[in-house]
């Protein structure tokens, strides 16, 4: 062969020059092929289309895959959900922390459950990844219901929420706790089998305490009855859910299977504090924002042990059902202040939406924001308790600004906050127009 016919490009897979061949397409430097040999691997790979089984996902990769590259409905880390979180609710690190590691420990048990796991991986049928229920304490308006109510709108998932103090066991008159999984196939839009991947947070979870940890003591025994109607529904039964959300005996029934939902249990738990302070023998540390520094609050909610809910009043096997304890700290006036102003959706940017929908620019001083939480919590209720605050404050500019073509600013200062407040404690309202409106250029 001369040096010529050497250095003619030929197919690197079958050999021909590009003569014997009606096209060959150039690669990488030295590689080529030609289209006889494309037709070929066309045909050899449509072949294994009908013929191959579709490759088992990994969902250990599925579900920690990075962000541009996971498949729609993959679970995010921990780390991720916690970013969700911080986008919502000021402070609570821990209990977001412990959330986000419970959530997704949660929907990973459920992806493998249904396949196979890494290959490095224990298999699926030699162990079984239990369900870890969370409870929640912390003081009224610390964010409790917030979070899990935020949790579930970052995941896309199904939520629904009931009080535990309107429900009762089966036979006495109120809401059973059967209700809870119809409100749930409710939000998922009776789609069974969103409903049964979703979440159910039960509030005042500690109002169906019994009176008294020993059993032959006196206590609430409905509350109790609650305690034992609601382990059967964490312990993941089935229940038989009116269909479209119909009562009566005459409805249709659908069966909802609960032991992929993931519940979040929430309550004050008041008192609680004593327990842990009698069997640790040290100083309590309360519930209230002035009873002791955040520092000393910090240490306490990690002492919580099982014992001492059970003390509290919840049965024994109530609490092994919730494995995952997070206290939540009470909020003082620099932390309610950031959540009114800070988080996506905060409370002040809402009513600053809504007069911007007349064309006026809603705005708050420094002070006026931490008057507004001060205010929220002399009221005792925390959070809960900002947004009546407002509505009292924004009550005559709301009033007045949509008649009115000569405002298109509303100023709202710590004196105007203030003097609403000692309005409402005089029970009489200030017949003045709200300082602060200035009027329209001309």
């Amino acid at each position: 062969m001369s040096e010529t016919d050497e250095r003619r490009p030929t197919c690197s897979f079958c050999g021909r020059s590009r003569r014997q061949v009606r096209r060959l397409l150039a690669g990488p430097v030295g590689v080529a092929i030609c289209d006889g040999c494309v037709e070929q691997c066309t045909e050899l790979l449509a072949d294994d289309d009908v013929t191959s089984p579709e490759p088992e996902p990994d969902v250990e990769a599925a579900a920690y895959a990075e962000p541009a590259t996971r498949p729609t409905g993959a679970l995010p880390r921990p780390m991720e959900v916690h970013a969700l979180l911080d986008e919502y609710v000021i402070g609570q690190d821990q209990a977001k922390r412990v959330l986000s590691i419970a959530v997704c420990h949660h929907y990973r048990r459920l992806a493998a459950r249904s396949v196979p796991v890494g290959r490095h991986a224990v298999p699926d049928d030699t162990v079984e990844l239990g369900k870890s229920d969370v409870l929640l304490i912390g003081p009224t308006g610390s964010g409790k219901t917030y979070l899990a109510q935020t949790l579930a709108r970052v995941l896309d998932v199904p939520f629904a929420m009931a009080d535990a103090t309107a429900l009762t066991a089966a036979g006495y008159v109120g809401e059973d706790v059967e209700s809870m999984a119809a409100a749930l196939l409710r939000a998922a839009d009776h789609d069974v089998a969103r409903a049964e991947t979703g979440i159910i947070y039960l509030d005042e979870v500690d109002k169906i305490a019994r009176r008294g940890s020993h059993p032959s003591s006196t206590r609430d025994v409905s509350g109790e009855g609650v305690q034992h109607a609601l382990l059967s529904m964490l312990s993941g039964r089935t229940v038989e859910v009116p269909l479209h959300g119909a009562p009566g005996a005459g409805a249709g029934r659908i069966p909802l299977d609960l032991s992929n939902v993931l519940f979040i249990l929430g309550g004050a738990f008041a008192g609680l504090d004593r327990i842990i302070q009698a069997r640790s023998g040290g100083g309590g540390f309360g519930f209230d924002v002035g009873s002791r520094s955040r520092r000393v609050w910090a240490e306490a909610r990690t002492e919580v042990l099982p014992a001492d809910l059970q003390e509290f009043g919840l049965i024994p096997e109530f609490v092994g059902r919730l494995p995952v304890v997070s206290m939540l700290e009470p909020l003082d006036v620099p932390a309610l202040a950031r959540a009114l102003t800070v988080p996506r959706n905060a409370l002040i940017s809402q009513y600053r939406r809504l007069f911007a929908l007349d064309g006026v620019l809603l705005e708050f001083t420094e002070g006026a924001v931490h008057a507004v939480a001060e205010q929220a919590l002399r009221r005792g209720t925390g959070a809960r308790a900002a947004r009546a605050v407002l509505e009292e404050v924004l009550l005559d500019p709301m009033y007045e600004v949509p008649s009115r073509t000569d405002v298109s600013r509303v100023v709202i200062t710590r004196d105007a906050v203030l003097d609403k407040a000692d309005a409402r404690r005089r029970s009489s309202a200030s017949p003045d127009v709200p300082g602060g409106m200035r009027e329209r250029s001309a």
